[in-house]
């Protein structure tokens, strides 16, 4: 009940101060068509219940299995399956992320259908997943995060530099919503569950940085894409 309570007050915090700032720009500034006002209120309130459903589905269900997921890999001992499936963990739950299918909407509204909706979704979790399983890499050999992260972003510029401008801000956008509500839960699980089991680990130490490894690879696999289709 209390955990009821505590994502009610969460969503609240979070969807009242933009509701209360546009209806202060409503009657002051923008006036917007009366039907569109109702119409946002409406959505503000069917948002504000569908992420108290949302948030509570990922406490209840996600974080407890992600952690179990990452506890059992690691008991395995076997360095193969932890990273392989480390990276379909990834994929999947970057395929499920709400974030990633706005972003690839916009951006296939935006081009004419030049950049595929299907195409961007896919690319973005193959990088989300490359690097989740780097990252799990870096948890079971001790690899400083400050290396991986130099070298990532280095490649990153490096791309850059070779792929059409059009490409540049929609990578950075893509790393961007990788951070989502479904994503970032389920992968800092899954690393605090590997970090928990294997001998000599930090849970605070070595279980985080999973997402700001994971998301430089949507950033590089859209940037590759780039270079592709340019």
């Amino acid at each position: 009940m209390e955990n009821i309570k505590e994502t009610v007050m969460e969503v609240i915090h979070s969807v009242l101060p933009i509701t209360l700032v546009v209806t202060a720009l409503q009657f002051t500034i923008i006036w917007l068509p009366m039907e569109l006002f109702i119409q946002f209120l409406i959505g503000s309130v069917l948002v504000s219940v569908g992420l108290i459903l949302f948030l509570l589905g990922v406490n209840v269900g996600l974080q407890p299995v992600g952690e179990m997921i990452g506890s059992a890999l690691s008991k395995t001992r076997s360095l193969l399956m932890i990273l392989f499936f480390a990276f379909v963990l990834g994929v999947v739950v970057t395929i499920a992320e709400p974030d990633v299918r706005v972003l690839s909407t916009q951006i296939d509204q935006v081009s004419n259908g030049e950049i595929p909706q299907s195409i961007l979704i896919l690319s973005v979790a193959l990088g989300v997943g490359i690097f989740v399983s780097l990252a799990i890499f870096r948890i079971i050999f001790n690899v400083k995060i400050v290396y991986l992260l130099a070298v990532g972003y280095g490649l990153v510029f490096l791309l850059a530099a070779f792929t059409p401008p059009t490409f540049v801000p929609i990578s950075f956008d893509s790393g961007g919503v990788t951070t989502g509500p479904l994503t970032v839960p389920f992968i800092l699980s899954l690393g605090l569950g590997v970090a928990s089991v294997l001998r000599g680990k930090s849970a605070s130490r070595d279980g985080f940085g999973l997402i700001g490894l994971a998301s430089i690879g949507p950033i590089l696999s859209v940037l590759l894409l780039g270079v592709i289709y340019g």
